[in-house]
């Protein structure tokens, strides 16, 4: 079996697609093509094109993992989910993560460092929410209780901002409305009534 023609794709930057015989039969990344050492004219036995077509599949996984992971960071279990709502089987998937992993491109103690930071920056977010929202990413309960160690910042100079904030509306005067959404936030009940206390000395 001869390969026929390499044709770069259009809709696909640095994707190509291979024919053998006049037909199209497999798609590699620019990376994987040049590794595989693929060119026109070349002869393969039906079993060696039929390899191609398996890590033709494996590179397209990977290639559609890297394309999430350009939007932002992922942990390992949303990857997971990812690859497998795209019909992958379990075996390829795995090889998949490990090499993400390797490579350092999935990292959940990373992940969970970043994830921290940003809510940091975006909203005044409790120890306990961020937990949460870690907890709902499948990150393990070590990793979790050794980034928040990490996590210098002020809970009570948390809950303070958030109630110079809500002061502001007229609804959260009333200071058990104000403690009630707090408490959802996660906040700890001592610590908002201490603060609370506090400013009003």
């Amino acid at each position: 079996m001869r390969i026929t023609d390499i044709k770069a794709q259009v809709k696909r930057e640095r994707q190509y697609s291979d024919f053998v015989e006049g037909k199209y039969s497999l798609s590699l990344s620019e990376n994987e093509l040049i590794s595989s050492g693929i060119k026109i004219g070349q002869e393969f036995h039906e079993q060696r094109i039929q390899a191609l077509k398996e890590k033709a599949i494996e590179d397209k996984a990977l290639m559609r993992a890297y394309d999430l992971l350009a939007r932002r960071p992922r942990s390992r279990w949303e990857m997971h989910e990812y690859l497998k709502r795209k019909d992958y089987p379990d075996e390829l998937i795995e090889k998949i993560l490990n090499t993400l992993s390797k490579r350092g491109y999935i990292d959940d103690k990373a992940f969970a460092r970043s994830w921290i930071d940003s809510r940091r920056l975006l909203k005044k977010s409790s120890k306990r929410r961020l937990m949460l929202e870690l907890q709902q990413k499948r990150i393990s309960s070590d990793i979790i209780s050794a980034v928040l160690a990490e996590d210098e910042t002020d809970e009570r100079q948390v809950i303070q901002e958030v109630i110079d904030k809500k002061r502001q509306q007229i609804r959260y005067k009333d200071d058990q409305k104000l403690i009630a959404y707090l408490l959802r936030q996660g906040f700890n009940y001592s610590d908002i009534k201490s603060v609370l206390h506090d400013s009003k000395q």
